[in-house]
């Protein structure tokens, strides 16, 4: 009789944990949706010409934008890294910068580095994406925004994009994990009136806690990018075909942005209890165990996002 109560008690504390884990995983899914979705709210007021942007992530779309003649801005800039592709982004795959491995998904995050839900986009995917990089599975194009520099005392929006910037053109085996360090819990800037000075100097010992040398690291906060990370912003936050899918802010540009080989990823859909990360590899057809090893997501290096359901 005692083994019996033994095993039964052994068998409830088994599902008491998985229990457990199932609400803890919902709850942090529910966590990354509410964030995200305060995120995006934007209060328009008419009085006076004034968007008040809670959090500094929604572009309002009213007026009519000439790409075009944005993109002529970014041609005039002197100074351009010579690693960006042709949409201002710095593709990363197993074989290097700028080197697509072919038959595999391009996912392309858009990021400003003091947005805070872009910290959450990093902090749930990045691992699970700089694996898929790792093996080959995916390419992972980045594009740094600065349109939130007005959100911190110091540019700091502008200078964490120049030193990514830098990273990627001089040492682009460390980019993503500098990225990572740049989004870290215990890193990342707040925004607005909650802003702490980050000085050049604590941008750079992230670079080499990521594992830049410090003899580079040193270097990256030379702002040399500055000019073509301002023309690029405007030309990115324009572009239509970035803007939301669904939900209350349909047709406006938010960040995080991501797209699956050019279209783009309606994260704000997915199911609740399922995480970001989890939701990113169902859309690319890819089971969790199979990350990081040799099987390629199903939607190859055409498909569209297959999750959420369009």
């Amino acid at each position: 009789m005692a083994k019996n109560t033994n095993r039964q008690r052994t068998r409830a504390q088994r599902e008491a944990q998985r229990a457990a884990a199932e609400k803890a995983r919902a709850e942090q899914a529910a966590k990354e949706r509410r964030q995200q979705t305060i995120l995006g709210a934007t209060v328009v007021a008419v009085i006076v010409v004034i968007i008040a942007v809670v959090a500094g992530v929604i572009w309002w779309k009213n007026r009519p934008v000439d790409t075009t003649a944005l993109k002529s801005e970014v041609d005039k800039v002197a100074v351009k890294p010579a690693s960006a592709t042709d949409d201002y982004g710095f593709l990363i795959s197993k074989d290097g910068i700028n080197k697509p491995v072919e038959g595999v998904p391009t996912v392309e995050f858009y990021m400003d580095f003091i947005c805070p839900g872009c910290g959450n986009m990093e902090r749930s995917t990045g691992e699970t994406n700089i694996k898929m990089v790792e093996a080959g599975q995916i390419n992972l194009e980045v594009h740094p925004l600065s349109f939130m520099d007005s959100y911190s005392t110091d540019n700091y929006s502008t200078r964490a994009a120049n030193a990514v910037i830098n990273v990627a053109e001089q040492d682009p085996t460390h980019l993503l994990a500098f990225i990572q360090a740049l989004y870290s819990q215990d890193f990342q800037p707040q925004e607005g009136s909650n802003y702490v000075a980050t000085s050049d100097a604590q941008i750079q010992q992230q670079a080499v806690k990521a594992g830049v040398s410090e003899d580079l690291a040193k270097t990256i906060s030379d702002g040399k990018y500055n000019d073509w990370i301002a023309a690029e912003t405007q030309v990115t936050i324009n572009r239509k075909e970035l803007a939301n899918v669904s939900g209350r802010y349909k047709g406006q540009v938010s960040t995080p942005i991501v797209t699956i080989n050019g279209t783009y990823w309606d994260w704000n859909s997915i199911d609740t209890g399922t995480t970001l990360a989890q939701g990113l590899l169902k859309a690319i057809g890819l089971d969790e165990a199979q990350v990081g090893t040799s099987t390629l997501p199903s939607i190859g290096a055409d498909g569209k996002p297959l999750y959420p359901a369009s």
